[in-house]
């Protein structure tokens, strides 16, 4: 897929909406064949007869709406990447849960629709160089000022829970997502996340310290020190040194 022009559908029961797309991504030298539909039944019938890289998809389509057509597309035995153009954040929480490869806001810009290709470009790459059990780093659709943006899983240090949010913090920035601690517990298990109090997940790789004080123990992560329970103060420990 890198080194040949990627195939799309665009799928849009808004006609003008549509051609718009359609238009900015035939200026994109990575983009080849490009075929369209008006609705989601549409769109299926097309990719169940021909095999395509990546679909660029409306949300609030007639008869089969963007997020139902992502959940029958998973199950196919090769689906294509999708990428949602919607008008509508509410939806980015299922996109994440749904492996979207990326959700952009309408109106369209030239040049953040040339970056959800690069992203559909680079996971279609050829992973032979990758180490067999090499995870594959997540994406997770958050809002920062009325924009939908990706921050990638291995840049989060730690999470803190929210009611049912929780927020990501990063080297620089936090995010709120509408997503409980514990679904994140489960999900990142296998990427080094563990539980270190009933309110905050951390990931082992960015734990610089761990101290114990007056019995109580502690963390600290860049610049942050967290507070460890008692509960789970061994289990941590234990996965420190086992990781380091």
């Amino acid at each position: 897929m890198a080194d040949s022009p990627l195939r799309a559908l665009v799928a849009d029961d808004e006609e003008p909406a549509l051609a718009e797309l359609v238009y900015l991504l035939g200026q994109d030298p990575r983009i080849g064949e490009i075929r369209t539909a008006s609705n989601g039944p549409d769109a299926l019938k097309i990719l169940q007869a021909t095999d395509l890289d990546v679909v660029f998809c409306d949300i609030k389509m007639p008869g089969l709406d963007g997020i139902d057509l992502a959940r029958v597309l998973s199950k196919f035995a090769s689906r294509p990447q999708i990428v949602f153009v919607t008008a509508y954040d509410e939806h980015a929480v299922a996109a994440f849960d749904l492996e979207a490869t990326d959700y952009v806001m309408k109106p369209v810009r030239q040049e953040r629709l040339a970056e959800a290709v690069r992203r559909v470009v680079t996971q279609g790459a050829p992973t032979a160089l990758q180490s067999p059990d090499e995870t594959e780093d997540e994406v997770i659709p958050v809002e920062l000022a009325g924009v939908t943006r990706f921050v990638q899983r291995s840049t989060v240090r730690y999470v803190e829970a929210q009611g049912d949010y929780a927020r990501l913090h990063t080297g620089q920035n936090s995010h709120l997502v509408r997503i409980p601690l514990s679904t994140l517990e489960e999900r990142w298990r296998d990427a080094g996340f563990t539980r270190i109090h009933r309110s905050t997940l951390v990931a082992l790789q960015h734990v610089d310290e761990m101290r114990v004080d007056g019995g109580r123990c502690s963390v600290r992560v860049g610049d942050d020190w967290l507070p460890v329970s008692r509960r789970h103060t061994r289990q941590l420990r234990d996965l420190l040194v086992r990781s380091r």
